[in-house]
């Protein structure tokens, strides 16, 4: 009698009673494939975490972060305070925060610098009327991000040499900006950028976004003396590709969020964070700061290794392993050959290993070649783009 009422009643579901009766329980329903439905075609990342690639793929310890918050509610301002507590004890700075991508970064930091604490500033943004509104940059540092501090109503002045930004500073300069990746090519490397800051109680913000790896990055800019740092959490950290991190002193974090969302009347109202972006990164650096980082290097070279050894009887085809200076600073693979030649452009060889099964994304070579970047792919992933770039060079 239970067992016809309970089942009468929905109290059992099939797979159950089907195991009883002897019966194979129905196979479960397979997940969306959204790509396939979208007729969007996934590719192998041998090219760089681009924002247009999409990023880096995010570890499943971040993808749980993430699930675990989706169904809870929590107050932002709370998280936001915990999840920067614990990053900034990471990186070892005074205070930290999440940001919406490093472009957000920049704008925080710069208004932050611009308004410090004061609500009637904040409000009036990029209205700088009264404001310090000048930034101080090297001619060789501007570049395609600096919009992200332009859009706080600022002005860029530029100089080229350590004599000529210590006369630029004045009573409207509200910071000194540094562009980490161009280091190499400006006259005032950063010690000394940071040094002349510090002289003259300028605010110096670092923008660091993709230049981790190294590990050891995190913490330079602020043993130097940087008063903000402005890396992507989407890149090298392997975080959700929608966030960034800001973090340095104490004083401008708290202004940069008074500045950020969720606040309403603020210059980045716009860039929200969300309560899955912001204990994903937390989880984000709690692994990259756990992870043996040599054994990553010793990894990256295994690959790159496999893929010259792949073309290396190619004839007319030379490979290289290289380290990039700063930029995406972990071992890559150059070729080169005779284009001429061989009948085949790097343009074409780009199109033919796109267009392949599997869809491989690789970078041009300033016309001569190709690069090729390991570190994005996924276990399993390197044998097959070194049987493809073989197929695509040799035809």
């Amino acid at each position: 009698m239970f067992l016809r009422r309970a089942f009468l009643q929905g109290k059992f579901g099939f797979p159950i009673l089907a195991a009883w009766f002897g019966q194979p329980a129905a196979a479960a329903k397979p997940r969306r494939d959204f790509f396939a439905e979208l007729k969007l075609r996934p590719f192998i990342n041998a090219a760089e975490p681009f924002t247009t690639l999409s990023g880096s793929l995010m570890p499943p310890e971040v993808a749980e972060a993430w699930q675990y918050a989706v169904s809870r509610y929590v107050r932002l301002d709370e998280l936001q305070d915990a999840v920067g507590k614990r990053i900034a004890a990471l990186i070892g700075c005074e205070a930290a925060m999440v940001t919406s991508g490093a472009a957000s970064a920049l704008t925080l930091a710069t208004a932050a610098c611009l308004t410090g604490l004061d609500r009637q500033k904040i409000r009036r943004l990029p209205d700088t009327t009264g404001m310090k509104n000048e930034v101080i940059i090297q001619k060789s540092h501007r570049y395609g991000y600096d919009h992200a501090v332009r859009n706080c109503g600022i002005r860029y002045v530029e100089i080229e040499s350590a004599q000529e930004l210590e006369h630029a500073i004045g009573p409207q300069t509200a910071m000194l900006h540094f562009f980490n990746t161009n280091e190499p090519v400006g006259r005032i490397k950063l010690p000394e950028f940071a040094a002349l800051g510090k002289r003259h109680g300028i605010p110096v913000l670092n923008d660091i976004a993709a230049d981790v790896p190294p590990l050891s990055n995190f913490s330079r800019s602020i043993t130097l003396g940087c008063d903000l740092v402005a890396v992507s959490g989407g890149k090298g950290l392997r975080g959700p590709q929608s966030c960034g991190l800001l973090y340095g002193n104490a004083e401008l974090i708290k202004a940069a969020r008074w500045n950020g969302p969720p606040n309403s009347d603020a210059i980045g109202r716009g860039q929200k964070v969300n309560k899955e972006e912001m204990l994903a990164m937390m989880v984000t650096l709690e692994l990259y700061f756990r992870r043996d980082h040599e054994a990553d290097w010793r990894e990256w070279e295994r690959r790159v290794n496999v893929l010259r050894e792949a073309v290396s009887t190619v004839p007319g085809v030379a490979c290289e392993m290289f380290v990039p200076e700063i930029h995406y600073r972990c071992p890559h693979l150059r070729l080169r050959w005779d284009q001429q030649a061989s009948g085949l452009t790097a343009a074409a060889a780009i199109e033919r290993l796109r267009d392949g099964d599997p869809s491989i994304e690789v970078r041009p070579n300033s016309g001569n070649g190709l690069e090729l970047s390991v570190w994005m792919l996924e276990p399993g992933e390197v044998g097959i783009v070194a049987r493809r770039l073989r197929e695509v060079l040799k035809t």
